[in-house]
């Protein structure tokens, strides 16, 4: 009875440390910068995507929507990008890896704040958001078309609200139904038989199809949490009252967070991101193709005929600044994957690139031990922590959902 009385009363003096005698956090002068800099009343405007022209006009994002939930943009009819990013699981499906017309190799990510990102999907292989917007469509595994069947849908189903927003259609009577660089031999083989003109003019409604989406897109922002209520109250010195008041547990994991674990060197910013590429050691899913992240999408985003360099871009190259400046190789993008924004982390396991694990306590244990890359070299070293400091993490990281 006296050793259980001695561990009630050492726990109840490490909560004073946590929290002062008049109840308030105890966080020093730096702690207080980092937590305020995390706060999403820091997050700024949304700028304007130069390279889309569309991005902002509300016929444009309506149309989008329109397609976002349209089953008719596959090849079945039966997947759209909601298959995958459902409205009410914050625009993704809590599968391990994604599934369309057959089945991913990579976990769907959700949306919140998307049109933020420089780089889009696990690996960067697109560099603009309606770029991204385009590639489900004709993955063979997602939706599955092809784009001169996406233009004569468009043209079919949607013609007159396209053409108030893009101009005029073009001709499409002697495009062939079934058209595209990729996809199936025949698809293939009728789009190498096509005029370049007549491409050409296909590629631009494809692209405009990428930009309404990505217009929609655009309005999907993350939403206030318990931990910007608390850091709010912080900043400004106020006590923290109702669910915005911190139990102990979760002033220590945020004390970890942003110290000891270091968490907050590659989860930083209003989002929790830094909206880079990482290797931390996560390792393959059996039975999955072999994945290796950044160093292979490099290659992917400069080929891509929409990127930021293409004829397809609306404005002058002064927005390719990412694409032109990007690192090109090194050991580092072996198996680097993007940082995922940690907003609303705690309600969609399971996680990781392929999900590989299946709760934060998962996570936060791959962090701790830190196991060595199985190609590559980690960014991450043990952290040893205890399974208090582990549990503490993961309660601090359940205040950034709502």
């Amino acid at each position: 009875m006296r050793c259980l009385a001695r561990v009630a009363t050492l726990a109840a003096l490490a909560a004073l440390a946590l929290l002062g005698g008049c109840g308030k956090p105890q966080f020093s002068d730096a702690e207080k910068k980092t937590i305020a800099s995390l706060a999403l009343n820091t997050l700024p405007a949304l700028k304007p995507d130069t390279t889309n022209q569309y991005a902002d006009v509300p016929a444009a994002a309506a149309l989008g929507s329109t397609l976002f939930f349209d089953v008719g943009m596959s090849l079945d009819g039966t997947v759209s990008c909601s298959t995958c990013h459902k409205i009410d699981r914050q625009f993704q499906d809590d599968l391990p890896q994604a599934v369309g017309v057959g089945r991913t190799n990579r976990r769907t990510m959700p949306l919140a704040g998307v049109a933020r990102d420089p780089w889009f999907f696990w690996d960067g292989r697109r560099d603009s958001l309606w770029a991204q917007a385009l590639t489900p469509l004709e993955n063979p595994l997602e939706q599955a078309g092809n784009r001169a069947a996406f233009a004569h849908y468009i043209k079919k189903r949607f013609g007159e609200r396209y053409e108030r927003i893009f101009g005029p259609l073009p001709d499409l009577s002697v495009v062939p139904a079934n058209a595209s660089p990729l996809g199936t031999d025949a698809e293939k083989a009728a789009w190498k038989a096509m005029p370049a003109d007549q491409a050409d003019d296909v590629n631009r409604v494809f692209a405009n199809i990428g930009k309404a989406i990505a217009a929609f897109e655009r309005s999907i922002e993350p939403s206030q949490t318990r931990f910007d209520r608390f850091a709010i109250d912080l900043a400004t010195g106020t006590k923290p009252e109702g669910d915005a008041a911190f139990s102990p547990e979760e002033v220590l994991g945020l004390k970890l967070f942003i110290g000891k674990a270091n968490c907050v060197t590659c989860h930083n910013g209003p989002r929790f991101t830094d909206n880079s590429f990482h290797n931390t050691g996560v390792p393959p899913v059996n039975g999955l193709p072999p994945d290796r992240g950044r160093v292979d999408a490099v290659a992917q985003v400069q080929a891509d005929p929409f990127n930021c360099f293409g004829k397809l871009r609306d404005g002058d190259a002064s927005a390719c600044r990412e694409l032109r400046f990007m690192v090109k190789d090194g050991q580092q993008l072996v198996r680097a994957y993007k940082t995922p924004s940690l907003r609303g982390v705690a309600d969609r396991p399971p996680y990781m690139h392929a999900g590989q694990f299946s709760s934060l306590d998962e996570v936060v244990a791959h962090y701790s031990k830190a196991p060595a890359s199985v190609e590559g070299v980690s960014e991450v070293h043990p952290l040893n922590l205890s399974d208090r400091e582990r549990a503490a993490l993961v309660a601090f990281l359940k205040t950034l959902s709502e």
